[in-house]
């Protein structure tokens, strides 16, 4: 590891705060988000993570790394009391900003996963955490552990997220550009953004890959129990380059078809 890798690593907070931060605005204006439909009422969970959820009417939920809140508003708006929380401070202040617009009850609290129980005191029905998440953790123990903490007896952790095999690729799914496995943090830097490509943006961020084994483990290892475990071939997000889309809202990178697995979900129920 070079020195600076070392130093990216000691300070991933930071650097990853900041590029969130420069994300932000670019992203409340793409057409990714469509913020404009969903101030309107538009619901912005996708079917996978609705079908693990099930009924939330009257259920509490603690959505985990939450970005502007669209999905936690939506779960308000399911029914649900919902509390998101979000590295971002620019992220936390936009989402304050839709929940008032959209008259929600939904609550947001701007800070790192491992701080929360120096925020919060509160145990929830449901812990929810989906797509573009763990990447930016570095311990999956620490995180399991904090899931934990906040959940009732027998509530469920609710895990939607990219399939690992997608983070092996270059961006353009030509070669296998990284490992499977953790081996460190990845230190880089790149123009765009997943919400639009061609964005003038130039960010830096620090990021780990995760296997499932790990995924897994760190679950079990503290006191879940997993309830299921689904692979999907698609990603209901227009997210990654060279993508085609096959049905609505379903894409694949078009020159590997449905050969990859490119999404994965965990549900899983907090031991007694």
């Amino acid at each position: 590891m070079t020195l600076e890798q070392m130093d990216s690593e000691q300070n991933y907070i930071e650097i990853n705060r900041q590029s969130w931060n420069k994300r932000t605005e670019t992203h409340l204006k793409s057409e990714f988000y469509d913020l404009d439909n969903f101030i309107k009422g538009k619901n912005s969970l996708n079917d996978i993570e609705l079908n693990l959820l099930g009924n939330i009417q009257g259920k509490s939920i603690l959505h985990l790394q939450c970005h502007f809140g669209q999905d936690t508003i939506s779960l308000e708006r399911l029914g649900a009391t919902v509390t998101g929380i979000d590295l971002s401070d620019k992220a936390i202040e936009c989402a304050k900003q839709i929940a008032k617009e959209t008259n929600s009850k939904a609550k947001f609290i701007c800070c790192d996963v491992y701080d929360l129980p120096n925020q919060l005191v509160d145990k929830f029905d449901i812990v929810f955490t989906s797509y573009g998440t763990i990447g930016w953790l570095p311990n999956l123990n620490k995180w399991a552990k904090i899931i934990t903490k906040f959940l009732k007896p027998k509530g469920q952790f609710v895990f939607v997220e990219f399939h690992p095999v997608v983070w092996m690729f270059d961006n353009n799914f030509e070669k296998i550009g990284y490992r499977y496995f953790n081996s460190g943090a990845i230190v880089e830097t790149n123009s765009g953004t997943y919400a639009e490509k061609t964005a003038d943006l130039i960010v830096s961020d620090v990021s780990w890959n995760h296997s499932i084994s790990e995924v897994v483990n760190s679950l079990i290892n503290n006191g879940l129990e997993i309830k299921s475990l689904d692979e999907f071939d698609y990603s209901p997000y227009n997210c990654f380059n060279k993508t085609v889309e096959f049905e609505h809202k379903k894409y694949r990178i078009a020159h590997l078809e449905n050969k990859i697995p490119m999404v994965y979900s965990i549900a899983a129920t907090k031991k007694e």
